[in-house]
């Protein structure tokens, strides 16, 4: 048992760097890298000036909105799909990042039953739909000239719908645009007094709720494993989607398999993946997002990946 713990630590190890490696590379701007003309299917804000590689999910949004066939951001998430599945979500996705350091806040996390679970694994395509048929409906009554008093109903939701309120929207990019504007303000208050509290309260509503919401998901996050990526994102739900067609798979040994006696595999996911329900020969589960804690987990060294 004490060599299935050091495999997992080790493996979660090199998982958490190369997570934080991306999460500066996409951010790496401000070290003066980039910006690069690539999009990838992570949650990864389109508002934040130092970044160097767009969101797909959002930067599709837009270019609806714009007339423009998204043809690169379609292109990245089925390439990305068909070679490596949702792998991204779990080695490179910076919001999947935050959702899986915020499990270290609280040691036990709340089981979800699994009634519940795959209740709840519907309200991300929810949202998916409800944004694609927001910005496709709203693409074509622009193509068509009569979209102009859809645009206005919309208002702020009609560019990027999602983008809107996306807690990491809101986390990379409006909070710190927040900052910067407290911290000037306080700097023309040192020159010149002036109230600062009316100014914060003076907040537009949307901007409270998309704070709400971002509280409320990270909140999610420290008491459920993973909460968001199973259940809320979009991005996630339209890569599994794809995931079945992925060349990436994961295969259990049935000879090696002691699956009456152990679930260790089933247990350590972080996706709540039925591993023990699904075809030996290679399984490619919509929710699996391969970050092989299964694997390192399995004593009997039963799973491993598979490529084709």
């Amino acid at each position: 048992m004490g060599r299935v713990r050091q495999a997992v630590f080790r493996l979660e190890n090199a998982r958490r760097i190369v997570q934080f490696l991306c999460f500066l590379l996409f951010n790496a701007a401000i070290f003066g890298i980039g910006p690069w003309p690539l999009f990838l299917p992570v949650l990864q804000s389109l508002g934040a000036p130092p970044k160097t590689m767009g969101d797909a999910f959002g930067a599709l949004q837009l270019m609806l909105y714009n007339g423009i066939f998204p043809w690169l951001p379609l292109a990245s998430i089925l390439l990305a799909a068909i070679a490596t599945g949702r792998s991204l979500c779990g080695w490179v996705c910076p919001f999947g990042f935050i959702q899986d350091l915020l499990k270290y806040i609280k040691k036990k996390q709340a089981e979800v039953s699994l009634r519940t679970h795959e209740t709840m694994i519907k309200v991300k395509h929810g949202i998916l739909l409800l944004t694609l048929f927001i910005s496709g409906s709203l693409a074509v009554s622009l193509v068509s000239g009569a979209g102009k008093s859809y645009v206005k109903a919309l208002g702020a939701f009609a560019p990027a719908p999602f983008e809107v309120l996306s807690p990491a929207n809101t986390l990379f990019a409006m909070l710190p645009g927040v900052i910067l504007d407290i911290r000037h303000t306080i700097s023309r208050v040192m020159e010149a007094p002036e109230p600062i509290l009316t100014g914060i309260l003076s907040l537009s509503p949307l901007f409270w709720l998309r704070l709400a919401i971002m509280v409320i998901v990270l909140a999610m996050g420290v008491y459920i494993q993973r909460s968001w990526c199973r259940y809320l994102c979009p991005e996630g739900a339209l890569m599994a989607l794809l995931n079945r067609f992925s060349f990436l798979g994961l295969k259990r040994d049935p000879l090696k398999c002691t699956r009456a006696e152990c679930r260790a595999c089933v247990e350590v996911c972080p996706m709540k993946v039925r591993i023990l329900d699904l075809p030996w020969e290679k399984f490619t589960d919509p929710e699996c997002i391969y970050c092989l804690k299964c694997v390192s987990a399995c004593s009997s060294k039963a799973l491993r990946p598979k490529f084709l």
